[in-house]
């Protein structure tokens, strides 16, 4: 049963019970009732446009993400960053990780954290000099 449902039924419990018109009580009961009526309807009219506007934020949704794809194409992949794709350098100033790439100036590597600029001498583990990492 909806509230509308439960509302009639509700009224014809009242009505069924042979309460004395007059009576302030029968009277109180009888306006809650309209007002619970009223209330009713106004939530199943609530919920019927909740419905409709879920419908078109789907749709819109939708389009957007054509849009999107479009536009931007299908790069995903692009945008996860990978840390095996990169060397890791630690910053001489504060420590930090950075991470460079095979596109890097060694000569002139600017640190995220501390916003200092440095230069990455590579040294091999082993101690020789091989040149630059990978």
């Amino acid at each position: 049963m909806n509230l509308t449902e439960k509302t009639a039924y509700l009224k014809g419990l009242i009505e069924g019970m042979d309460l004395n018109k007059d009576d302030k009580c029968t009277r109180i009961f009888k306006e809650i009732v309209g007002i619970l009526e009223d209330m009713a309807i106004s939530v199943c009219d609530l919920d019927d446009e909740v419905e409709t506007l879920n419908g078109i934020v789907d749709e819109i949704d939708e389009d957007l993400g054509e849009i999107e794809e479009f536009v931007y194409g299908d790069d995903d992949k692009d945008d996860d960053f990978n840390e095996d794709d990169y060397d890791e350098v630690e910053c001489p100033e504060c420590g930090t990780l950075v991470y460079i790439d095979d596109d890097c100036d060694l000569d002139d590597l600017e640190c995220p954290e501390c916003k200092k600029r440095f230069k990455y001498d590579f040294k091999c583990d082993c101690g020789c000099d091989h040149g630059e990492p990978k």
